[in-house]
């Protein structure tokens, strides 16, 4: 396995030609993570994984759904100072709400918790994992507490009217996609907070998302065979939308740097 200082990184919505979505966040935060991973991240690293973009090719067909980008790119930099960028496939995401298992989440020591770092193994065998199972994704936790999804962040709503997500503290990324989001949901009166996610508060959820670059606002139907609260409701429909309009105007190139 590699050793999770070696690289930090993230995956970014790319249209396939030569514009990233919410590029200056997921810079920002590959910085961020750049400096608690110990790693030198170039001051002109968005110039440089802009212009890496030109010479990439695509990576397989492009998404075609309208609540999803076309494709990603994993964008980082290595201990050594290298920086990659990466195509990557989107797959298609059913429009039916999805079926989660949970799992244990891995138990990174601190400060490589909560970063986006170079071993992201488990995050992939876990999705692997649920598929096996007959389920679309997993869910991470540790101790009875939500830390994070396979690849994508958990949302929920609680019968507080507040939309929860795992907190950063506890190990969970702090995440881009979330942050598009933020504006719209406490825009329609839906606060937006890091919380404790214990079991019984999903149990008694109103409804839960899923969230991440790749596969937009998706929402949970059930956990372990357990439904949970009523899918698709106001928080899935206000985030969604929130989503299609950052997928509308939330590209940022080259020349906008």
């Amino acid at each position: 396995m590699p050793d999770p200082r070696s690289a930090v990184w993230s995956a970014i919505a790319w249209d396939g030609v030569g514009s990233l979505l919410a590029a200056d966040m997921h810079f920002a935060r590959i910085s961020r993570h750049a400096a608690i991973l110990g790693i030198e991240a170039p001051d002109n690293l968005a110039e440089r994984v802009f212009e890496a973009l030109g010479a990439l090719e695509h990576p397989g067909e492009p998404n075609g759904s309208a609540d999803q980008a076309a494709f990603l790119v994993r964008a980082g930099v290595r201990a050594n100072g290298e920086i990659f960028v990466e195509p990557v496939v989107i797959r298609m995401w059913p429009d039916a709400p999805l079926a989660a298992i949970s799992l244990a989440a891995p138990n990174w020591e601190e400060p490589v918790r909560g970063t986006k770092h170079a071993e992201w193994k488990p995050y992939r065998d876990a999705r692997q994992t649920a598929i096996e199972h007959g389920a679309d994704i997993a869910l991470l936790f540790e101790n009875d507490i939500l830390i994070d999804g396979d690849r994508c962040t958990p949302l929920l709503l609680d019968h507080d009217g507040v939309a929860y997500h795992p907190l950063h503290s506890e190990g969970a990324l702090d995440s881009v996609t979330i942050e598009q989001i933020r504006p719209a949901l406490e825009a329609a009166g839906i606060p937006v907070s890091g919380a404790r996610l214990t079991l019984s508060m999903i149990l008694r959820a109103s409804e839960m998302l899923v969230v991440g670059s790749g596969m937009g606002i998706r929402a949970v139907g059930t956990i372990d065979g357990r439904t949970i609260g009523r899918p698709q409701g106001r928080l899935f429909q206000v985030a969604w939308e929130s989503w299609l309009a950052r997928l509308e105007s939330g590209w940022v190139a080259a020349e906008d740097l």
